[in-house]
């Protein structure tokens, strides 16, 4: 199986120039996918670019991957409504390092076909614009400009020469990388044509030479929005922005609809692994959400962060979790629990008091002593798993997980988290 046949059966192939298969199939190439810095961190819609650039890698490809130093300052304007707002150039280079850490994380620099890293940024810093004009600008007409759906796209709506510019920097950018680097391969979005076959034309025009462009489809949900985005926001790659837990919970909450596509994207599992996980999983969606959650979460934070993320899931919503998974919570686990269940702090003198003052008192669990007392009396409060019985129990500082911490339980469902300040 060669890197398009790949695509293929992952439903991740949109279009293609003529002749790319068959150079694929038959050549190791070198390859680029372009990423702008215009946000603090990759995200998970990046995440279908990177599985490209993965995958090519995998069938013994050179990839390059291009950093926006330049392009990041313009603003592509494909599949944008308005113009958008230029980041400062402090900020771009901020960001631009950083991603450049998550690249470093999810693909392979090492070896013979180990990632090559550009920024664009050298190929225009020292070029001023009389030459930009004579050599980049003067290689495409405006009608052939105005043609791509990019550009005709934002015509109505206004497109600035700023943003009009943009396909020639990408155009230009292919043409520096087959010169400089044998690449003759671009790949990226289906948004992307336009400017990808741009640069085959600069490589024709310009180097006299043959480039070919490979594009994925958009990755939309059932619903029809735009993969990536939850009811809170974007999914980012960093776990600053979106914990490792929130995450996993992304994947686990997927739409039955979007599973399998989901899953054949972003997998690294082989055809027939796939079809027969598919198979053992087919009446059961979520056990199949639980393997693509546990393979990207292990790949993206590890292994350890990922075992931790399936503690605190336990412990919040499966009826199996015991007294020793409690036990096992760490301070981070805590944390996280903290912001997905309500949470109250107490001080040290509370724990003087009994439990029931302090549910009722302290954390209003209970609007009453009389609702608190029958609800201990019906076997339904717990601490840490240990259930609780005695009306005047007092919360031991032995019990406290991590010297701070109770997770109390009223019946099955009801949790809340205690911090002992």
């Amino acid at each position: 199986m060669n890197f398009i046949e790949e695509l293929r059966w992952r439903g991740m192939l949109h279009d293609m120039t003529p002749g790319a298969e068959e150079l694929i199939a038959n050549n190791k190439i070198v390859g680029y996918i372009g990423f702008d810095p215009t946000a603090p961190s990759l995200t998970i819609g990046n995440f279908v670019q990177i599985q490209l650039l993965k995958l090519f890698q995998l069938h013994g490809h050179k990839p390059i991957v291009l950093l926006g130093g330049a392009t990041g300052r313009i603003g592509d304007p494909s599949f944008k409504d308005k113009e958008r707002e230029l980041k400062s150039e402090d900020e771009l280079d901020v960001n631009l390092k950083f991603q450049l850490t998550q690249f470093e994380q999810l693909l392979d620099f090492e070896g013979e076909n180990g990632v090559v890293v550009v920024n664009n940024y050298d190929f225009y810093k020292e070029m001023n614009v009389l030459e930009f004009l004579r050599n980049v600008g003067k290689t495409l007409t405006v009608s052939y400009m105005m043609s791509k759906d990019s550009v005709k796209n934002r015509l109505e709506t206004g497109l600035s020469f700023t943003e009009f510019s943009y396909q020639l920097l990408q155009a230009y950018d292919f043409q520096v990388l087959y010169d400089n680097h044998q690449c003759v391969l671009q790949m990226g979005g289906s948004d992307q044509w336009g400017n990808i076959t741009a640069g085959t034309e600069f490589i024709r025009r310009n180097s006299e030479g043959k480039a070919y462009a490979v594009t994925t489809p958009l990755l939309t949900k059932s619903d029809g929005k735009k993969f990536g985005k939850s009811e809170e926001g974007n999914i980012w790659l960093d776990p600053n922005l979106t914990s490792p837990y929130k995450f996993y919970q992304f994947w686990l909450n997927v739409d039955d609809a979007d599973l399998n596509k989901f899953f054949r994207y972003f997998t690294l599992k082989t055809e027939p692994e796939v079809i027969e996980i598919e198979q053992t999983h087919l009446n059961n969606p979520n056990a199949l959400k639980r393997v693509l959650a546990d393979e990207l979460t292990a790949r993206l934070h590890g292994e350890e962060v990922l075992n931790s993320v399936k503690l605190v899931t336990e412990i919040l919503f499966s009826t199996k979790a015991d007294r020793d998974s409690i036990i096992k919570l760490s301070q981070s686990d805590l944390e996280v629990i903290s912001k997905e269940i309500p949470t109250f702090t107490i001080s040290k003198d509370a724990l003087s008091t009994s439990l029931i003052d302090i549910l009722v008192n302290d954390c209003q669990v209970f609007t009453s002593k009389g609702e608190a007392r029958r609800a201990m009396q019906n076997n339904a409060i717990a601490i840490n798993k240990l259930k609780i019985s005695d009306l005047e129990y007092l919360i031991p500082n032995e019990e406290l997980l991590h010297g701070h911490w109770a997770i109390i339980e009223n019946g099955k469902k009801n949790k809340y988290l205690v911090k002992v300040n």
